[in-house]
């Protein structure tokens, strides 16, 4: 798989979380899909979703180039929303490490209850959007996101508040979100099935972080043991 980069354009949507809205290339929607339907580990007991098919990635790890490249441009939106002090966009770079990923094979009912990830980072890619349920979708007259819609979930308040973000997506979209922003995925009635891929990500900075921290703690245990050896000799 090539590691040629590409350009690529991206929403941030103005609210609490960083919510990235993204496109990607069609050769990457169609290696996704051929992977989807080749997997066949059985993925449903490690999710929250009412979904007739979720199965794991055989090798998630064809897709590192790309996800690598998604990481970053998360990473620049990241410094872009809400830039630390001292701190640079190369340093949000390169810091997320691809944990798990799965295939959704949503059919007629199948649907995702208000829910979050693990990890740092979560994203979901839609791989097909069939005819029949984009027609459904025309003729849906309600106020929510409406049959095979997704809706983002944050805090609390007022009318006036921006609480929440749905959308109706197209084929090749993808999300990219906090790991913790809950989220939920509409039913359907038409006869059809939609793949899409999600996945989560590790923050690798904070997993460094914990290593070297635990191992100052048990550095700092070992010097306080040998300090009190060396306390209790002279004390004798």
């Amino acid at each position: 798989m090539s590691d040629k980069k590409f350009k690529v354009e991206y929403q941030m949507f103005r609210w609490g979380p960083l919510l990235v809205k993204t496109k990607i290339p069609e050769s990457m929607r169609l290696k996704f899909l051929s992977e989807a339907k080749a997997s066949t580990e059985n993925f449903e007991h490690k999710l929250a979703g009412v979904v007739n098919k979720e199965v794991g990635f055989r090798n998630k790890t064809m897709f590192l180039p790309f996800f690598n490249q998604m990481f970053n441009l998360y990473a620049d939106a990241q410094f872009k929303w809400s830039p630390e002090v001292g701190s640079t966009p190369e340093t949000f770079k390169q810091q997320y490490t691809l944990d798990s990923l799965w295939a959704n094979f949503q059919k007629p009912g199948d649907f995702n209850p208000p829910h979050d990830h693990g990890g740092a980072l979560s994203w979901v890619i839609y791989l097909t959007m069939p005819e029949a349920l984009k027609k459904e979708r025309e003729a849906y007259k309600g106020r929510s996101a409406g049959p095979g819609g997704i809706t983002f979930i944050y805090g609390e308040g007022p009318r006036t508040y921006i609480t929440h973000h749905s959308a109706f997506p197209e084929e090749g979209d993808m999300f990219i979100f906090p790991a913790e922003l809950k989220h939920w995925v509409f039913p359907f009635k038409s006869d059809c099935t939609r793949i899409s891929v999600s996945g989560n990500v590790a923050d690798s900075i904070k997993i460094k972080h914990l290593k070297n921290h635990l191992e100052e703690q048990k550095k700092g245990e070992k010097d306080e043991q040998s300090n009190s050896k060396e306390s209790n000799q002279k004390t004798i």
